[in-house]
């Protein structure tokens, strides 16, 4: 796949040159006139967050944000790690998800981070890549996650800019009760549809499911396989496919940016069966924020049930 490096923050914000904006983080924050902080996310979703939490004050760039492409590949570019060296701070998912962060930051001494897996719920430092058994990397699927990111990244950027830290916090904790009214409406999902029965083309939104009090029945052999981006075993295929009949489940959820063969055939399966699809991905929509992205997936998971 091909892969497009951004040149525009997310939500439109024009970004400036990154060169000479980096710093060893001395903890000391900016002095006026020395420009504005700069903040590499390795893709637009943490990029999201980051914008919300840091307003206009700090110039916010994502490495990917290709609404079509797997992050799972993504292979860095030169211009990449020149911009994660020049940056005060680099936010990334960590988890085995997005390496090639992982990478480029063990080159670097000193560099200012928030790491999203090491801040999900329940802590999963030292965790690889992991799936049927262990933790899911996708934590921007797990709302407490995402409020840890927003408050990791309010502290980092009141260390770094001092009087600006008071905004900082506040606009974190405003983004926090959007995530929270978030979280209600899954607990909503549950209420009516206590331990409903779905399927997933990959482990993308485990936490959410999970969360919204539903059961995800999908082999996790197939899981793993599509994760890996390798050819899943026939009888987990075929025992995939045959979830789709006889009203087994209540939605498949969808993962566009790993879509293969079969991936397109167990959507095939569930649309000539009736069974809803809902469309869950790794990256923004074009012009949306992360919470106008994630309440829309939400609704459309609340939707497909009801339906």
């Amino acid at each position: 796949m091909t892969f497009r490096v951004l040149t525009t923050t997310v939500l439109a914000i024009p970004v400036l040159a990154l060169a000479g904006c980096g710093s060893t983080d001395s903890g000391a924050g900016r002095e006026a006139g020395d420009g504005a902080l700069s903040v590499v996310a390795s893709t637009d979703v943490w990029g999201s967050v980051v914008q919300t939490v840091a307003g206009d004050a700090v110039e916010v760039s994502t490495l990917i944000d290709d609404p079509s492409a797997d992050p799972h590949s993504y292979e860095s570019t030169p211009a990449d790690a020149a911009a994660v060296t020049d940056a005060d701070l680099v936010v990334f998912n960590g988890g085995g998800y997005d390496e090639f962060m992982t990478e480029i930051l063990g080159t670097l001494d000193g560099k200012r981070t928030v790491n999203a897996f090491e801040l999900a719920e329940g802590g999963h430092e030292g965790e690889a890549h992991a799936h049927e058994g262990g933790a899911n990397e996708h934590v921007w699927y797990e709302l407490p996650a995402v409020e840890a990111v927003a408050a990791q990244v309010a502290e980092e950027l009141g260390t770094l800019l001092p009087e600006r830290a008071g905004t900082f916090t506040a606009n974190a904790a405003a983004f926090r009760e959007e995530i929270d009214a978030i979280a209600a409406q899954l607990s909503a999902i549950g209420g009516a549809n206590p331990g409903a029965r779905v399927a997933l083309t990959e482990p993308i939104a485990g936490y959410l499911i999970e969360d919204a009090g539903l059961t995800d029945v999908t082999p996790g052999e197939f899981l793993e396989a599509v994760e890996e981006e390798t050819d899943p075993p026939a009888a987990a295929v075929a025992a995939t496919r045959q979830l789709m009949s006889g009203n087994q489940v209540s939605a498949l959820i969808y993962n566009p940016q790993t879509e293969t063969p079969v991936t397109e055939q167990v959507r095939s399966d569930a649309e000539a069966a009736g069974v809803p699809v809902v469309e869950m991905t790794e990256t923004l929509p074009e012009g949306m924020g992360y919470v106008s992205w994630m309440t829309g997936q939400v609704e459309a998971l609340s939707a497909a049930l009801e339906g």
